[in-house]
């Protein structure tokens, strides 16, 4: 597999992004907007491609520049080429405006606000980074609010819930599991749920959405999950952000549900730490299998 570097500039400003349309290039990008940037030349520092894309195609000048993050992307046209982006926020320099001047590779420009219901007409690219940031928003927002609970809150029903979550064959059928003790660490509910055909890391996911949802049934305030998936608990947690697409809906219905509660909080066990989960897990599995007529 073939690959290249390119770099993308997200330029914010009240809030919006600034955006250029694509008025050249091949068929599947063509009128579609993307965030300022590209490849670069041989020997080119990533900061310098990015003050020469920015000035050639906008007319815009740099006065900072901050690495934001570095993603890869199969380019949909050539699954044989892998794009590694090196992305970064920009802020612009005052001394020339922020007035934008296109280029002939773009022939419109706008600013627009972040969220999934404006991100049509976006190249695949421009949405998986814009999408990334949206969940940083996202994960900063219910960090920030459940500070404010502990802030506010005094009483407390607390939970412990071991989740997990497996897929024999990532992808291939899956299921997630969890284990739920009350503040003198008896069991007082546990179980699993068949998830057809996911992957580890979904499964992972719908072990905690598993847990939330029947933590409310018990009435919980609550909740300190002990986790195996390093991953997932670095995620949950705002350490890691979540580039994998197929998370996006899971862990904005997880991030939903903990709004309901007083706390919840991530931590990470070792495997052997968490094995009433993991055959909660394989049980709900086999389970399934055995009742279709499927091989173990």
């Amino acid at each position: 597999m073939r690959q290249r570097i390119s770099v993308r500039a997200i330029i914010q400003q009240d809030g919006k992004t600034l955006l250029l349309r694509r008025a050249s290039g091949r068929q599947s990008i063509l009128g579609k907007y993307e965030l300022p940037g590209g490849k670069l030349g041989y020997g080119e520092q990533p900061e310098d491609a990015l003050r020469r894309y920015l000035y050639d195609d906008a007319g815009l000048h740099i006065r900072s520049a901050q690495l934001f993050d570095a993603v890869t992307y199969i380019d949909h046209d050539n699954n044989s080429l892998q794009y590694v982006v090196i992305t970064y926020t920009v802020s612009l320099a005052p001394l020339y405006g922020h007035s934008v001047k296109l280029s002939g590779n773009y022939d419109k420009y706008k600013w627009q606000q972040l969220s999934k219901e404006h991100q049509e007409g976006l190249t695949d690219l421009t949405q998986l980074i814009l999408g990334i940031i949206v969940q940083d928003q996202i994960v900063g927002e219910s960090i920030s609010g459940q500070q404010a609970n502990d802030e506010e809150n005094t009483t407390d029903t607390a939970v412990t819930i071991y989740a997990d979550g497996g897929s024999r064959g990532n992808p291939g059928p899956s299921a997630a599991g969890y284990i739920m003790l009350n503040n003198q660490q008896q069991v007082i509910d546990q179980g699993g749920e068949y998830l057809g055909i996911t992957t580890n890391n979904q499964a992972e996911y719908q072990g905690v959405r598993l847990g939330l949802e029947k933590a409310l049934e018990h009435g919980a305030s609550s909740v300190d999950f002990r986790l195996d998936s390093m991953l997932v608990v670095n995620q949950m947690n705002g350490l890691y952000r979540i580039k994998n697409r197929e998370l996006w809906p899971i862990h904005e219905r997880i991030r939903s549900l903990i709004k309901k509660f007083h706390k919840v909080s991530f931590s990470h066990v070792q495997r052997e730490f968490n094995q009433l989960a993991d055959g909660m897990v394989n049980k709900t599995l086999d389970e399934h299998l055995t009742n279709h007529g499927q091989e173990v």
